[in-house]
């Protein structure tokens, strides 16, 4: 399990947030365009950098118990909403993956599948459940 993040109010913009996990402090703000000081990603942008983060460590970890000749590997994430025909509305993750090194057609075709079994995707991919209380 992963330890908890406490997210405050911090003083700088209308929205900007210290993040603190107990071994890294982090910023999360919103842009300039919401009134705030844009000091670090959106929440959606987090959610962008977990699922390419952990899709990035993934294929490196598949990699290396195969034993690929991968040099980088790089994960770009976008996010948006679509509207389908009943009415509702999806989030989308765009991911792009890069990954340069020497490595044949079929091993690069059976990255695409590793990389739908990232936990995060998992998670996002399946239904959720949160659980609020008040402190």
């Amino acid at each position: 399990m992963a330890n908890p993040v406490t997210v405050t109010e911090r003083p700088g913009g209308k929205y900007t947030l210290d993040v603190d996990n107990g071994r890294h402090k982090l910023y999360a703000d919103e842009p300039l365009q919401y009134g705030s000081a844009d000091l670090g990603p959106s929440p959606f942008e987090y959610l962008c950098a977990s699922l390419g983060s952990c899709t990035a460590i993934t294929l490196r970890m598949y990699a290396g118990r195969k034993k690929w000749d991968i040099e980088n590997i790089s994960v770009t994430v976008t996010h948006s909403q679509r509207k389908l025909s009943e009415g509702d509305t999806k989030n989308v993750f765009n991911r792009i993956l890069t990954v340069t090194g020497n490595l044949e057609e079929d091993a690069r075709d059976r990255l695409v599948e590793i990389a739908n079994k990232c936990p995060v995707h998992k998670m996002l991919e399946h239904g959720n459940i949160i659980e609020t209380s008040l402190g």
